[in-house]
């Protein structure tokens, strides 16, 4: 990736659904992965599409972070934001239709519960313990993965390939290597797409130039590299999906690998979180100019409802029943509503919040 400096933020082209001018402001976002829980990612976009004084310049997802960043972006460059809000309900309308025939589909148990967590589901229970004896080249060899059916027809990869409006930058893991990869321009295609959200308990790695991927979520959740070096906007809007701390102590086998899980898939985040902040306050404080860090000074912004998550269980991440999704969503939405309230005017001036809390 290039590292060339980035100039003022550069102003949204006008067209028949974006605002006046002087009421929009230019971000980058990050989205992050997590299941049938970037439900909750989907409300965040569909409430700062309705508010819109938004404009996007970059975005990077992984997993489910990527997937709706790629209907967001492919919606903004066809449809402006209405074709981006219905093309996000038509996936995740999708999704809920395949589980609604699935294996995982609610169970009596689970619906005279009430819980979202599929850890009293018969098949998931069945499911857990099966993964944990055998591969899924094994239990699944002719390498399945419904998220390709579920893509299929929605986005037309030519047209988003060719784009300069919106950069999407997609995550996965490289098996044999073991470093990142970051697909972008040229490189977006379907198989990216799945290869970020294929988790490698469940679905066979998937080829891409006769590379093994895995989700990108275990080296970059997401990464946010290419909003800071290849974009121009100096605002970067994390939209957080993984908690970063659990009140209680996992105590069995699936929840210690769940955990072990979302700390992994944090850890990059957190590193990144924290250069761009010690950079930050090198530039601030005029020991380092932004000549010699190659960009300006960025500010940075969070989307979250880490309480609310902390309640669900990682099992529910498979559990994409309708009425949990539209859950998500609209705890999202309030999410987003209170972020716009308290941070809209922070937007190219300061960030809204502190990385140092992340740790406290």
């Amino acid at each position: 990736m290039s590292n060339r400096r980035r100039s003022a933020t550069p102003s949204p082209v006008p067209g028949p659904d974006i605002p006046a001018l002087s009421t929009t402001k230019t971000v980058n976002l990050a989205l992050q992965g997590g299941g049938a829980h970037g439900a909750f990612t989907w409300g965040v976009l569909d409430r700062l599409l309705e508010d819109g004084r938004l404009e996007v310049e970059g975005i990077s997802g992984t997993s489910a972070g990527a997937v709706n960043g790629a209907m967001l972006a492919y919606g903004l460059l066809t449809g402006g934001r209405p074709a981006a809000r219905d093309l996000l309900d038509r996936l995740w309308r999708r999704l809920a239709k395949a589980n609604a025939f699935g294996p995982l589909s609610p169970s009596w148990l689970t619906q005279v519960t009430g819980s979202p967590n599929l850890d009293c589901h018969p098949v998931y229970a069945g499911f857990d313990l099966m993964i944990r004896l055998m591969s899924p080249y094994q239990f699944n060899p002719m390498g399945f993965n419904p998220m390709r059916d579920i893509l299929h027809g929605l986005i037309d990869f030519d047209l988003l390939r060719r784009s300069q409006q919106i950069r999407l930058f997609v995550s996965a893991t490289n098996v044999n290597r073991g470093r990142l990869k970051v697909f972008t321009g040229d490189e977006l295609s379907v198989d990216c797409l799945v290869a970020s959200s294929c988790l490698p308990f469940l679905f066979q790695a998937v080829e891409i130039d006769g590379e093994p991927y895995w989700d990108g979520g275990y080296m970059g959740n997401p990464t946010l590299h290419p909003l800071i070096h290849d974009c121009r906007s100096r605002d970067v809007v994390v939209v957080q999906v993984t908690p970063l701390q659990r009140p209680a102590l996992p105590t069995t086998p699936t929840a210690i690998v769940d955990r072990i899980n979302e700390i992994s898939f944090n850890s990059t985040y957190l590193r990144e979180l924290r250069a761009m902040e010690l950079i930050n306050r090198l530039i601030a404080e005029g020991r380092l100019s932004e000549e010699e860090a190659g960009l300006n000074r960025f500010f940075l912004h969070r989307i979250e409802a880490e309480a609310a998550m902390n309640d669900l269980g990682v099992s529910s991440k498979l559990n994409a029943d309708w009425g949990f999704l539209t859950h998500l969503r609209d705890l999202g939405r309030e999410a987003a509503g209170h972020w716009l309230d308290s941070s809209f005017d922070r937007l190219g001036r300061a960030s809204s919040f502190e990385i140092g809390s992340l740790s406290q």
